[in-house]
């Protein structure tokens, strides 16, 4: 009976280990789920109800695929269009777990900021 509580509790801490750090607001980073081609999964995170604070507490991927952390496009920053090519290379590019510094045709690889 002890066995299953532990688990439980242990699998807590780790989804609080996956969160973004409380010191960045805007956050510079979120989770995107990469399937095995390199194709864009569904996310889904859980976000506080906030218009303000756009962090996110916790992502998982309910559709299978790889959680990847990818930097926020920066002002004027738009994500690069999706193609074959794109996937080829986030598919590589992923199996760090981060998208973090990856170019795409001379351009970053990042996300669209979430807007309140």
């Amino acid at each position: 009976m002890r066995a299953p509580i532990f688990a439980g509790l242990l699998a807590l801490c780790a989804g609080a280990a996956a969160a973004q750090p409380i010191n960045e607001n805007p956050p510079t980073w979120t989770i995107q789920c990469i399937g095995v081609s390199g194709s864009l999964e569904p996310t889904v995170c859980k976000t506080p109800p906030s218009r303000l604070d756009r962090r996110e507490d916790i992502c998982w991927c309910p559709a299978g695929g790889m959680r990847v952390e990818v930097p926020i496009c920066a002002a004027g920053q738009t994500p690069p269009p999706e193609s074959g090519a794109l996937e080829r290379v986030r598919r590589k590019a992923s199996r760090d777990g981060s998208l973090k510094g990856d170019l795409f045709e001379g351009r970053p690889i990042c996300a669209a900021p979430r807007k309140p």
